[in-house]
């Protein structure tokens, strides 16, 4: 396809300003890229930071990681995708490839082959959520997750207790998935009341009403009754200096991994007030000697080579098909075209109008 052919993008033009719509080039794909053409995407916190804090943004830029589609047009050299298949992924590296929009054309390992019996409306909650809970856990906090699981395969640390904090965001639901097809019986969560019986099905063996002015000394009791460490890992999938990394350094003890979803939030967009935000986990709470901080950059997943061609065109996929992982409870936004469902999801993320579930929107509808 030409260069000189466009296509409709959503993208931000400036800090809490409306979204607009952009004509973008409609690129062809090079040797290892697709062309895809997007029909379902979901509205994510970091849509929310990039619009209205203008987080790590260049303005104009198309908003949007996660996406599913139909592949159009294929490079010459790859070989795991032809033009028809339907397909789900993480895409953030340019305007190119962002979501929020009617074509991306991007790398093929960004992209995992839709299971047969699964909707794009369903997994399109998987992608960035269920990379960054990966990645996460590899990365950041040691857990080994070797793919293919070894059959009979049991973590020489299986009792050892694992706190996610916010066990009902989208990266919690995964976190706690993956955790358990691996073999970790211990693993603690935090999340509102509503949400307990659903996470304690996904795997978790206790959970605490983070709203609770006693959920500390109930976790670090919860803790000590099997070591003195208390908890070793914590994965805190909210970032909020006030909600949830005060709380976990009052928990975090000497020995302990924490890693933070990135940006820290210092204070949260509302409809009255611009949000703030910060990158230094270690400056955001005082921690006590001997715990070690880390902020996630799920970006940097494809570092490491084995992740980089094998977790979303492999295992992302697989899990799903298997039933390890389930997609996320869905919320539609409707609109009129995809400028105004875009809109609306950005004010649902503003007012934290959602809980336990996505926020999904149909990308184009025929006539666009």
């Amino acid at each position: 396809m030409s260069s000189t052919q466009t296509h409709l993008a959503v993208a931000t033009p400036g800090p809490r300003e409306p979204l607009i719509l952009i004509q973008r080039p409609t690129v062809s794909p090079s040797s290892d890229e697709i062309r895809v053409r997007v029909e379902w995407v979901v509205s994510t916190p970091l849509d929310l930071h990039q619009a209205d804090g203008g987080l790590l943004v260049k303005h104009p830029q198309v908003l949007g990681d996660s996406l599913a589609g139909t592949v159009v047009e294929v490079g010459d050299q790859v070989q795991s995708l032809k033009v028809g298949d339907k397909v789900f992924g993480f895409v953030w590296s340019s305007d190119q490839e962002r979501a929020q929009q009617t074509y991306v054309t991007a790398p093929h390992w960004k992209f995992g082959k839709i299971p047969e019996g699964f909707s794009m409306k369903e997994v399109v909650t998987l992608p960035n959520n269920f990379v960054t809970a990966w990645h996460t856990f590899t990365t950041d906090l040691g857990v080994e997750l070797p793919w293919p699981k070894p059959e009979g395969y049991s973590p020489s640390d299986a009792d050892k207790p694992i706190l996610i904090w916010g066990g009902s965001s989208s990266v919690g639901q995964y976190a706690i998935q993956i955790l358990k097809y691996y073999g970790y019986r211990n693993i603690i969560a935090t999340a509102s009341q509503r949400h307990h019986e659903e996470l304690r099905g996904l795997g978790a063996k206790v959970v605490f009403d983070y709203r609770n002015e006693g959920v500390v000394d109930q976790i670090l009791a919860t803790g000590n009754e099997q070591q003195e460490n208390s908890i070793p890992r914590i994965l805190d999938c909210i970032g909020s200096v006030e909600g949830s990394i005060r709380p976990i350094s009052g928990i975090a003890k000497s020995g302990t991994t924490v890693a933070i979803l990135l940006p820290v939030i210092v204070r949260h967009a509302s409809d009255a007030e611009a949000p703030i935000y910060g990158m230094d986990v270690g400056a955001a709470a005082e921690w006590k000697d001997g715990v070690k901080v880390r902020g996630v950059r799920t970006h940097f997943y494809a570092d490491n080579e084995f992740h980089k061609y094998h977790l979303q065109p492999e295992i992302m996929p697989a899990l799903l098909k298997e039933g390890i992982v389930k997609p996320n409870a869905q919320k539609l936004v409707d609109g009129k075209d995809m400028l105004e469902r875009a809109q609306r999801a950005i004010l649902a993320l503003r007012r934290r109008e959602v809980s336990g579930e996505r926020l999904v929107w149909k990308v184009a509808d025929a006539h666009e």
